[in-house]
């Protein structure tokens, strides 16, 4: 497996992102025993000291990457949380394999089992996840069950092919194909309500110096199941069987302004005991990177959604 990996330069003087940066190495999975380095920001409260520490985890989609976070990250700390954020391989820090056909909805689950469950070995863990965040989130979720103690879906889904999907992401889907050089700052300042500056939207360029980097962001997409007989299906089906029968905790914290994902939320609250009977938010004036629009509303209702279930 080919891979590219960007340069450290390019993740220098970030607005709002100065956080450390760790790694750990998964199998590649292709066969050839070669590994893929996976980065992650793993921030948590000084003090130190006797009691358990609440694990966060935040999952970010397509084509964002740990940066979306990166104004969450000091509130949940401050609360007391150990909150733990990766890259997906193909963005951000993380490697990049450079063919598309690397990419597939099983490896990416699998990278970031390796990485989060197996390397980092993580326990007790709340997770967030939007976009593909929770596309990946959510099946770890339902292979591990034993590792999670709630969960938070934000602007996400868990498509098995069954269902239509929005004419809204048919249209991102072909404009992600034809476009001649795939603009993720603008792509991501599009998702939002609010008008990011210029320095943001450069800051989310920052992982792709070009378009050679881009071969994961352009491969999601179309890696989303929309056809009942797609690879990820029947594994997307089998995560819902064990999502029926989950009874910890799960919140629903959807934007109001996202026509991509509008009303999935409903699907998890009518079918995860979990989710019934929580007070479901929603963050009003969010577009589909609610992180970017509203962190203040969504770090705030992680963070009480965590003390209320602890």
């Amino acid at each position: 497996m080919e891979v590219v990996r960007t340069p450290d330069e390019r993740f220098e003087s970030l607005p709002g992102y100065d956080f450390e940066p760790h790694y750990v190495e998964v199998p590649a999975g292709d066969g050839s025993g070669s590994a893929l380095r996976v980065h992650y920001v793993d921030e948590a409260p000084a003090t130190g000291g006797g009691g358990s520490t609440e694990v966060v985890l935040l999952l970010h989609g397509e084509p964002s990457w740990s940066y979306l976070y990166r104004k969450m990250v000091p509130t949940l700390v401050a609360s007391g949380m150990r909150v733990v954020v990766p890259d997906l391989v193909g963005f951000g820090r993380s490697d990049k394999p450079a063919s598309r056909t690397d990419y597939t909805y099983a490896r990416h689950v699998e990278w970031m089992r390796a990485a989060l469950l197996e390397e980092l070995a993580l326990e007790g863990v709340t997770v967030l996840g939007q976009d593909w965040g929770g596309l990946v989130g959510l099946r770890l979720v339902a292979e591990h069950p034993e590792r999670f103690s709630r969960v938070v879906a934000a602007n996400t889904g868990l498509p098995t092919g069954d269902d239509h999907m929005s004419e809204a992401f048919f249209a991102w889907q072909k404009f992600s194909q034809e476009v001649p050089e795939l603009p993720v700052g603008r792509i991501v300042a599009g998702g939002c309500t609010t008008s990011p500056p210029e320095e943001v939207v450069s800051a989310y360029d920052a992982p792709f110096p070009d378009e050679s980097y881009k071969e994961g962001a352009r491969q999601f997409p179309l890696l989303v199941p929309t056809r009942p007989d797609d690879p990820a299906s029947e594994a997307n089906r089998r995560a819902w069987q064990v999502l029926g029968s989950f009874e910890k905790p799960f919140l629903c914290a959807f934007s109001d302004s996202d026509p991509i994902t509008r009303g999935a939320d409903e699907r998890f609250r009518q079918l995860v005991p979990g989710a019934r009977d929580q007070p479901h938010v929603t963050i009003e004036g969010g577009g589909h990177f609610l992180q970017e629009d509203r962190p203040e509303e969504l770090a705030a209702a992680l963070v009480e959604f965590v003390r209320r279930t602890t």
